[in-house]
């Protein structure tokens, strides 16, 4: 876990062998390149290049790697942006290599971006996620206190990486409010109040199998179909994604309920 996560003070973050740090040298962003081929296994055309990275780190935007040693084997990439006039990090791309998932690795990347976003005077980090993946909904939701009231349809179009099996690919918009104080509850206390909760939207837990198969993946598309319908009516009333749960079976449930926490530019218009 990040040190400083209150104060935004950066220190390597280090567990057994792995260390997360910020990335300068070409050889290390020439890595990030690589991880996200084997992650997301993207076309040539589809794949964010060196460029990029290269350009990100220099203008005010993250990279950010996790080490076993010399290996790289999770990155985060931010871009710096603005909307309504205020600054914020809009970040593009968390990767963990598959052996390294399910042990707090991703949280632990996006707490040490949290802090050194702080550092910077950032208050705000967005980013984009499928609403049909249960493990990061959970993740972004309940581990890292994130809001959602933003859903986008076929974002980046139809894509290559068998990770979207083919859909759409439709996007929750994540707001990291990083002081504000549901944020600050969850990483001092473990949690963070309760809010009250006007409606739910749920996720099959066989998810991943219908996409991952042809025969079935109609099935997913119509959990999609159905949920996008709701996600929009439901934000179009004034509702946000507040809470996540998951149950014995795997099964996912999105939580909403009004966001009026009056802080900084927390009604920032989309």
């Amino acid at each position: 876990m990040a040190a400083g996560e209150g104060t935004g003070k950066i220190i390597n973050v280090k567990n057994d062998s792995l260390e997360i740090r910020k990335c300068h040298e070409l050889e290390d962003l020439r890595r990030a390149v690589a991880l996200q081929q084997e992650v997301w296994n993207f076309s040539d055309a589809e794949l964010v290049p060196l460029r990029l990275f290269v350009v990100a780190e220099k203008v005010g935007g993250q990279v950010l790697g996790a080490f076993d040693g010399d290996d790289m084997v999770g990155f985060a990439l931010a871009v710096p942006a603005v909307r309504g006039g205020h600054p914020y990090l809009h970040s593009h791309m968390l990767a963990v290599r598959k052996q390294y998932r399910n042990s707090g690795l991703g949280r632990r990347i996006k707490l040490y971006q949290r802090a050194e976003a702080l550092t910077r005077g950032f208050e705000l980090i967005e980013w984009t996620f499928d609403p049909l993946e249960i493990k990061n909904a959970y993740l972004n939701i309940e581990k890292l206190g994130a809001i959602a009231r933003r859903y986008t349809i076929n974002q980046y179009g139809i894509t290559t990486s068998p990770l979207q099996g083919g859909l759409p690919t439709d996007r929750l918009i994540a707001e990291w409010w990083l002081k504000s104080k549901r944020v600050e509850s969850l990483l001092s206390n473990g949690s963070f109040p309760s809010p009250e909760i006007v409606s739910r939207i749920s996720v099959p837990a066989p998810i991943y199998e219908w996409k991952a198969s042809a025969g079935l993946r109609d099935r997913a598309k119509d959990v999609q179909d159905g949920n996008r319908e709701q996600f929009l009516k439901e934000f179009d009333r004034g509702l946000a994604v507040l809470g996540y749960e998951r149950d014995d079976e795997g099964n996912g449930k999105f939580l909403l309920g009004h966001w009026d926490e009056a802080w900084s530019y927390a009604t920032l218009q989309p």
